[in-house]
């Protein structure tokens, strides 16, 4: 899952439910505070963020429910694999999200986790609202009727 490329971002994991479940309106980048065990962990190509989202306790933003396994030499110095991580963004930011959430009754959805080419962890957030059930299978229509026009176009020359 996590793909090796020097000087290029590296992606540790990807939220693929995301984009089915969510229309997502805007994204934006986030800092994400870890301690060292959990960058050893996401650097062995270990993480998921298939169940977390964003959430704000007392003017911050954490990222609750990711999982980071434990590393197995951190030994003693090991953290819990799902504990919640703070997310680093500029306050104007933060208030901006912390609004849309309590307002319009938005989401945020991370996207995807990874290390940027400074070799920072970061993690795309999605502000979203979610899908209804016939949205889902409108947009599953729509690709299906893609792909089979691109197929018959194919066919035909």
């Amino acid at each position: 899952m996590a793909r090796s490329t020097s000087g290029a971002a590296r992606t540790v994991a990807v939220n693929r439910k995301a984009r089915r479940d969510y229309f997502i309106d805007d994204t934006f980048e986030a800092g994400v505070v870890l301690r060292g065990s959990e960058v050893k962990s996401m650097r062995a190509g270990q993480g998921s963020i298939s169940e977390a989202y964003a959430a704000e306790r007392r003017g911050e933003l954490f990222l609750i429910n990711a999982h980071i396994p434990e590393y197995a030499a951190a030994n003693r110095q090991n953290h819990d694999p799902r504990r919640p991580r703070k997310l680093l963004l500029h306050k104007r930011e933060i208030k901006r999200l912390v609004g849309a959430i309590q307002r319009q009754g938005m989401t945020l959805v991370p996207l995807s986790l990874y290390f940027n080419e400074r070799g920072r962890a970061k993690v795309e957030l999605g502000l979203a609202h979610g899908k209804r059930k016939y949205d889902k299978r409108a947009a599953e229509r729509d690709r299906e009727w893609g792909r089979r026009k691109a197929r018959l176009l194919r066919e035909t020359g």
